[in-house]
């Protein structure tokens, strides 16, 4: 292999695939990236067995090749070089890799590019095409409430759903769910698979703003899922298993229905969490209506070892008063997801799950599950 490639694109390419590679392996070729040439472009690839990402980059190929190289040295190399083509070059005999850059020049020992595990080559034609701005917005959404108790290996991923027209992405870790659903341009047979939450965040984190499609495949009787994006592929295995029937868990009517501006609310909640993450993250919520003015929420917080706190911010409230307490940080994070300029919070009692939707978007909600009150 001999290859002349932008320093910055090399580095780039590394940072999207290194997050795939496995830091603790008994197979020395998984601590690895595969760098290989690839119809006129260069080709660079990592995997843990689980999760697997490659890009590819513009290069001049001047002779074809493949090696696998250790992810850390040869990023930490590249990241180190300057701004100027980076030429490499395969030593077969000595399976090592010459990197020269400016006035400098490394050799790292690799491994043979056969030992490093097939990459599965996805069929395009079997696909179901989705919009990259839209899907990355359902990832970041729902991604968050995935569970990460390995207890509990369904809860660690994502249900998507496809139902003629539609697709939905569900995650629940027992205390919180977040459901959101986008239509489809062209309508496919019915689909439902349970997905790593890690996988989906490392798709929304490669795919680069300013792209149209993410092609999803999922070959038949492989337990894989494939996306692959104009210049990047991520391959996942799925999570085989039984998720949750959250649509039971949504309540269907509400007492009481509180219209909040989402900043307000979310910059109540961050000044509370301040006080409340020295305890045990409970804040304490009471919905106050007024007759002849707008009411009230009052947000507190109390920790014996960092104190009080309390933020009282205006609302509409129609139904009868309520005293609530969540876990901030889950009520943050679910705000912070949220697009529109006013958030409606939806409760019955104050040992009954609470709902966040954002006013005048159906498309997405939030169920969180309440605290008890001391």
């Amino acid at each position: 292999m001999k290859a002349t490639v932008s320093q910055q694109q090399l580095a780039h390419g590394l940072s999207l695939v290194a997050r795939a590679v496995s830091p603790r392996s008994t197979l020395p070729v998984l601590a690895n990236i595969l760098v290989a040439t690839d119809e006129g472009r260069l080709r660079l690839s990592a995997t843990n067995l689980e999760l697997g990402i490659t890009c590819w980059i513009g290069a001049q190929i001047n002779e074809e090749g493949a090696i696998t190289v250790p992810a850390r040295t040869f990023a930490d190399l590249i990241n180190k070089l300057p701004n100027d083509q980076v030429l490499l070059n395969l030593n077969a005999r000595t399976n090592s890799l010459n990197v020269r850059c400016g006035g400098s020049t490394t050799d790292i020992k690799g491994i043979d590019a056969q030992e490093f595990p097939p990459m599965p080559v996805p069929d395009l034609a079997q696909g179901v095409a989705l919009n990259v701005a839209d899907f990355k917005e359902m990832i970041q959404q729902v991604v968050f409430s995935a569970s990460t108790d390995e207890a509990r290996p369904a809860l660690q991923g994502v249900l998507m759903s496809i139902d003629a027209s539609e697709v939905t992405l569900a995650a629940t870790d027992g205390f919180r769910i977040s459901v959101k659903t986008a239509p489809l341009v062209n309508p496919i047979p019915a689909i439902k698979v349970i997905i790593p939450a890690r996988a989906l965040s490392e798709l929304a984190r490669i795919a680069a703003d300013g792209e149209d499609a993410v092609t999803m495949v999922i070959p038949e009787g492989r337990g894989q899922v494939i996306f692959r994006l104009k210049n990047a592929e991520l391959v996942s295995q799925l999570i085989d298993g039984s998720f949750p029937p959250y649509n039971a868990i949504i309540p269907r009517s509400f007492k009481t229905h509180t219209l909040l501006s989402t900043s307000a609310f979310h910059k109540a909640c961050e000044q509370a969490e301040i006080i409340a993450r020295e305890g045990n993250n409970v804040i304490r919520m009471t919905i106050t209506p007024h007759s002849d003015s707008p009411g009230q929420v009052e947000i507190s917080a109390n920790s014996e070892q960092a104190g009080n706190a309390e933020v009282v911010i205006d609302a509409t409230v129609d139904g009868p008063g309520l005293v609530i307490a969540f876990n901030v940080r889950f009520l943050r994070e679910a705000l912070s997801v949220v697009k529109s300029p006013n958030v409606s919070l939806e409760t019955n009692a104050n040992n009954t799950p609470g709902l966040i939707r954002p006013v005048g978007d159906d498309s997405f909600l939030h169920v969180i599950m309440p605290m008890h009150l001391g």
